[in-house]
């Protein structure tokens, strides 16, 4: 770089107290906007203002003006580094608004009463909302069927598991079977929740329903039991995703050497015991993340109950997220159905956050 180039580079060391003074007044002023115009919003929609709001564009107007002040403010702070920051600020500070406004038109909808049946808006009724999510007998049963729900993925991984050690095996039309247990997986949820529900588990002319009269069952109701609707609902989405664990757990049986596998079978080590010391130590990284995974999807299971079930009979298959969906629904209950997914998100990340710490500890124990 020449003098001259220097000449039109501004430093940190070269910002004086004047204009540090500058940058941070345009930071903190246009932050304590955007902090009153959000309380403003908040206390008039809300009712604690005799003005009423049709919207929050007063403080998206203001996060605006903050978000320009904060990046003039880098370059008037930092110079040329402030520059490189222009790079990077603007798209992280639309991507904070895509979730920061919605987040919190989702918490002012969950402390209000709004039915889209009657004439009025929203209209904040405190912790109501709260308070019947507490004493909802429906909604806490739909948690306990979640645990049941998310508790079948150790069978579905075991199973998963067993097929991709038969594919990873050299095994006859060995191509075939790859394809006819992906076949599943390339079916919407909602295609399975018709075919296989609403029509192969019809009542009265579906083939199962049929076969199982033959054998025995005189009147065969895969819905009409509490538990057996449950597990049906299990089987068909365990059916729908065990193909999606199984390639990738037979993805990592591929990448584990050759070499592995037969310096454990001349130390003399038999199938099993090959497999449970060599084989699954080697497959944990894997196997963790696909039910992980698993369980991320799991907790979203909505559409193959929503499609065959309704949640019925009683409540009895419901999962949190088709319940939340029949709040809105049937019942048009915006302001309770969102307290309940917001809840539900909470409950999520924890969860998610204690099976990791878990998963850690295990597998890099501190002593």
């Amino acid at each position: 770089m020449s003098q001259g180039d220097l000449l039109h580079v501004v430093t940190g060391d070269d910002i004086g107290e004047r204009r540090r003074f500058i940058g941070k007044t345009l930071i903190w002023g246009s932050f304590a906007i955007v902090v009153a115009a959000f309380a403003w919003c908040a206390m008039a929609r809300t009712g604690y203002l005799p003005w009423d709001l049709a919207n929050w564009r007063p403080a998206l107007y203001a996060y605006l003006l903050w978000a320009t002040c904060l990046c003039i403010a880098q370059v008037v702070l930092h110079g040329e580094q402030g520059k490189r920051t222009l790079f990077v600020l603007p798209a992280t500070l639309f991507v904070v608004a895509m979730v920061i406004f919605p987040l919190i038109f989702a918490l002012t909808l969950a402390f209000s009463n709004w039915n889209l049946s009657a004439f009025e808006g929203p209209r904040f009724n405190g912790f109501d909302n709260v308070r019947q999510m507490w004493t909802d007998p429906f909604y806490w049963n739909a948690l306990k069927n979640m645990v049941y729900y998310t508790l079948a993925i150790l069978v579905e991984y075991s199973i998963a598991f067993g097929l991709a050690l038969i594919q990873a095996s050299q095994i006859r039309a060995r191509k075939f079977f790859r394809v006819a247990f992906l076949m599943p997986l390339m079916l919407s949820p909602v295609a399975v929740s018709w075919m296989v529900g609403k029509s192969m588990l019809e009542i009265r002319f579906g083939p199962i329903s049929r076969l199982a009269r033959w054998l025995g069952w005189d009147r065969p109701s895969f819905f009409g039991d509490p538990e057996i609707a449950r597990l049906t609902i299990m089987i068909m989405d365990a059916w729908t995703f065990i193909p999606f664990m199984m390639i990738m757990l037979l993805a990592g049986l591929q990448a584990i050497p050759r070499e592995v596998q037969e310096a454990a079978r001349v130390d003399g080590a038999s199938g099993w015991r090959s497999f449970w010391e060599v084989t699954f130590p080697l497959m944990l990284p894997v196997s963790l993340t696909a039910i992980l995974i698993r369980i991320i999807f799991k907790l979203k299971l909505a559409d193959i109950i929503i499609n065959v079930t309704s949640g019925g009979p009683g409540g009895a298959t419901d999962s949190v997220t088709s319940f939340i969906f029949r709040e809105y629904r049937d019942r048009s209950n915006v302001g309770y159905g969102t307290l309940l997914a917001i809840v539900y998100l909470v409950l999520i990340v924890v969860a998610i956050t204690v099976f990791m710490k878990a998963v850690d500890r295990w597998m890099n124990p501190r002593y």
